[in-house]
């Protein structure tokens, strides 16, 4: 399984717009049809460069897909955030192979 992340920092001046825009791009991204599912975090450090930083997990349902998605609809999608936000963020994509998934049941 591949997870596309997206790890985004966000200028404090816009960051309520943006995390209100970031809801709804969301599902657009999951609508194109080449992920299962997404998870939006805040990562838990303070950025010497300020702002607030962001991940956005999709797992991708193949690598295959995640090529269709890149090809078909990344750039449309990925243009809305820079016209809307320009250089109040700063966004860097990496693709994660899952080795092996862990667990815990609690009774």
């Amino acid at each position: 399984m591949v997870i596309y992340n997206v790890t985004a920092n966000v200028d404090e001046s816009i960051h309520q717009s943006w995390l209100d825009w970031v809801k709804i791009h969301i599902p657009k991204v999951l609508a194109t049809g080449k992920f299962k599912e997404a998870k939006l975090t805040r990562v838990l450090v303070d950025e010497e460069m300020g702002g607030i930083t962001y991940s956005i997990q999709y797992r991708a349902i193949s690598k295959a897909a995640l090529e269709e998605y890149y090809l078909n609809y990344a750039e449309a999608l990925r243009k809305e955030g820079m016209e809307l936000f320009g250089d109040k963020i700063l966004t860097f994509r990496t693709e994660l192979e899952v080795i092996d998934e862990y667990s815990v049941s609690f009774s």
